[in-house]
């Protein structure tokens, strides 16, 4: 394998890795949905029918008291419209819709499990091709030693001068900036 073939090998397992990525972001999302929908499917299956209260909660700590006058409720027929169903039917609709988002979280999953493979066999080719360009076996001899140094002359302790480093000082207003 080559080097040009190594350097496409790693551009494969970027971009699986990437895919990866995609995928997890997908899931994760799928699974809030997930949950929402079971949510809704739990309050909406505990909603009474004999006409008592409910707190239906509208955020930041704020439920407003209401008593069911119908049984149904609005719901999101698709492409943004919305009807008015009867309890049961609307609770069959969501959990229809959650059955499918279920099965799209299993293929993603299936297909975030492909892709963790792909990317293992090609890191693992990678680092094959990686080994194999390598030079084989040891240096000649000539090129493993390391030149010689010329012995220093020890220094009299009286004559070696400690040297400092000294800091250049600036005016107020000379700073560097991006341009220096």
């Amino acid at each position: 394998m080559d080097a040009g073939e190594l350097q496409q090998v790693a551009r494969l397992v970027d971009i699986n890795r990437q895919r990866i990525t995609r995928i997890e972001e997908q899931v994760i999302r799928l699974d809030s949905i997930f949950i929402e929908q079971e949510g809704v499917i739990r309050a909406m299956k505990a909603i009474p029918d004999d006409g008592r209260r409910v707190m239906i909660p509208l955020g930041s700590g704020v439920q407003l008291p209401v008593s069911p006058t119908s049984d149904g409720v609005i719901i999101d027929i698709g492409s943004g419209i919305q009807a008015e169903r009867p309890l049961p039917e609307a609770i069959e609709i969501l959990e229809a819709r959650r059955g499918e988002v279920a099965e799209v979280l299993t293929q993603l999953r299936q297909e975030l499990s492909d892709a963790e493979e792909v990317v293992k066999t090609l890191a693992a080719t990678f680092a094959e091709g990686a080994q194999a360009l390598q030079p084989a076996g040891p240096l000649p001899q000539e090129s493993q030693q390391e030149p010689q140094e010329k012995p220093k002359k020890p220094e009299d302790p009286q004559t070696v001068k400690p040297t400092k480093t000294k800091r250049r000082r600036r005016r107020p207003g000379s700073e560097l900036t991006l341009d220096d």
